[in-house]
């Protein structure tokens, strides 16, 4: 019969049409857990509505939009003037300006604003992570300008805005800004100490020009800049300095912000991150000088949260993808979701996502509560979190876009942009090997980051067998600190995965914690996901992550 050959059967829907954030169970009750009462009816509207967006398929085409049509450098204009400007697609801007109305730069300034923020972000980034870097930048450098009160004051309620101001113009006439950061140079990559970009005083107090080059400039695009640069030797000090650059100065002028090129990545296609030069750049100093780091480790320890969320997000999204598919497919006289195997595949990636979820929401609540005993906490387990969660990332996206089959490796399914996207954040802010180096600067310099860890692990002690040998084997291999750099990484992981399995025990449904704890602290699980013990609940995991349940 004629047309039967395009007869389309057996195909998903797509995924569209749902709220991205109440779906998400593990989110949901994160949120209720650590934010106060009186805040949650808000934040449920706020993150319900922003969870619609997510969803819908107008900004699943802005996205795919944004990531097709990449940023555009233009050095100069028609006649021949340096303007070192950015083009972006229309689709970005919209989908940047909807990330500023919701509130994903202004926790600094609302009650539970770092919780509330949080699952905003990681809801956001299932859209699109590319504008998730110039939100990071911009939500970070606020701890870091209230270093200097008189810059804080100028800067911080533009920064803090639900206004996105697209327009290169001075700082006083924006009713928002966004910020960006350049502190890695070609030979030092992260080791800033080795910075060789050259700061030196002007006569107006605490003013400088800069001249040097920097390898990667995060959302080049932006209004201001934190960068670090040498700081010529003095009586008074010297050495590695945080210095803020604004794009446009007082008079109206441009700064000298020369764009050298664009890099062209691997993934975060819509984001543009470039290699800028300074020549004779006006900057002012944040911070003493030759405290850059001191000065901007606030900055770094909230984008490395924001990679954490990021990755939790990315796989969450990913998680709910394939959940989807397999929920819809059928294969071998069945439902994919209902087939023994893929089911256990499907329950192993959605414990990564959930156990990366409530971990990340957990650092959040620190961030809020502010307290000694929390910053301790967060001092090891953000290097930590950062290290393991955002490894998880690729491999979780990978085999996810694999229950898809051959559909996942498809452009339109949406889901190589998610594989292309899963390796950044484990880079971004410090490689693998710097977070686990930092792990190890916690224990070494701060004893009260260890007690915070142990403290919090603690309150899940005796309710899972397998969670209390892991805890114990942890306090055995740190008796024990003999070559402990060369063991940085495995420590970093066991800090980790003991934390999520302790959040788990405590909060998750029996089911969940039951197979965490059996696979990735009591050894029943392989190296590949879907070698869960066949004897768990598998069922029950899979239908909790499922994006429609």
């Amino acid at each position: 019969m004629a047309g039967t050959t395009h007869t389309v059967t057996n195909q998903p829907p797509p995924l569209t049409g749902y709220d991205v954030y109440g779906a998400d169970h593990a989110l949901v009750e994160a949120v209720e857990r650590h934010l106060d009462p009186d805040l949650l009816d808000a934040a449920h509207g706020e993150l319900s509505a922003l969870g619609r967006a997510a969803g819908s398929e107008q900004l699943h085409e802005w996205a795919v939009q944004a990531n097709e049509n990449p940023p555009k450098l233009r050095t100069h204009d028609r006649y021949g003037h340096r303007i070192d400007e950015v083009d972006f697609h229309p689709a970005w801007h919209r989908l940047l300006g909807k990330g500023v109305g919701a509130h994903l730069t202004d926790a600094w300034v609302r009650p539970g604003g770092h919780v509330r923020r949080a699952a905003g972000f990681l809801v956001w980034t299932q859209v699109e992570a590319g504008n998730g870097c110039p939100l990071s930048m911009t939500h970070a450098a606020v701890p870091a300008l209230r270093a200097d009160p008189e810059l804080a004051a100028e800067w911080e309620p533009r920064l803090t805005s639900t206004i996105y101001d697209r327009e290169l113009r001075p700082a006083r006439l924006k009713a928002g800004a966004l910020f960006g950061m350049g502190m890695t140079e070609k030979q030092g990559g992260s080791d800033v100490r080795a910075n060789a970009t050259v700061a030196v005083p002007l006569a107006e107090g605490g003013t400088y020009v800069l001249t040097g080059h920097k390898w990667f400039c995060s959302a080049p695009m932006s209004d201001g800049f934190l960068v670090l640069a040498q700081a010529a030797p003095t009586r008074a000090g010297g050495g590695l300095t945080c210095f803020l650059v604004p794009r446009v100065l007082g008079d109206d002028s441009r700064n000298v912000f020369r764009i050298q090129r664009l890099k062209d990545k691997l993934g975060n296609r819509s984001n543009a991150s470039a290699e800028v030069e300074f020549d004779g750049t006006w900057a002012r100093r944040v911070g003493e000088e030759g405290r850059g780091v001191r000065t901007i480790i606030d900055m770094v320890a909230a984008t490395r949260l924001d990679c954490v969320l990021g990755s939790a997000g990315l796989m969450r999204q990913a998680v709910a993808q394939a959940i989807h598919h397999c929920t819809h497919r059928e294969a071998f006289g069945g439902k994919l979701v209902d087939k023994p195997l893929m089911r256990n595949v499907l329950a192993d990636l959605a414990l990564e996502s959930e156990a990366a979820t409530v971990l990340a929401l957990r650092l959040a609540a620190a961030c809020d509560d502010g307290g000694e005993q929390e910053r301790a906490l967060l001092r090891i387990a953000v290097p930590a979190a950062k290290y393991w969660v955002t490894k998880r990332c690729a491999p979780v996206a990978v085999e996810a876009s694999e229950c898809l089959g051959g559909n996942g490796y498809v452009e339109e399914s949406g889901m190589p942009r998610l594989v292309r996207e899963s390796p950044l954040n484990s880079v971004w802010e410090g490689a693998g090997n710097v977070q686990a180096l930092d792990v190890l600067r916690a224990l070494q310099r701060e004893p009260h980051a260890l007690d915070a860890y142990l403290q919090e692990v603690g309150r899940a002690r005796g309710a899972d067998h397998r969670l209390d040998k892991a805890i114990k084997s942890l306090l055995t291999e740190l008796a024990d600190l003999d070559g402990v750099e060369g063991r940085a990484r495995r420590l970093a992981e066991r800090f980790a995965l003991v934390l999520q399995g302790a959040l788990l025990v405590r909060f998750a449904p029996p089911e969940v914690a039951d197979a965490f704890c059996a696979s990735r602290l009591g050894g029943d699980g392989g190296a590949a996901f879907g070698t869960l013990p066949h004897s768990l609940d598998l069922a029950s995991v899979v239908e909790r992550a499922d994006p429609r349940s």
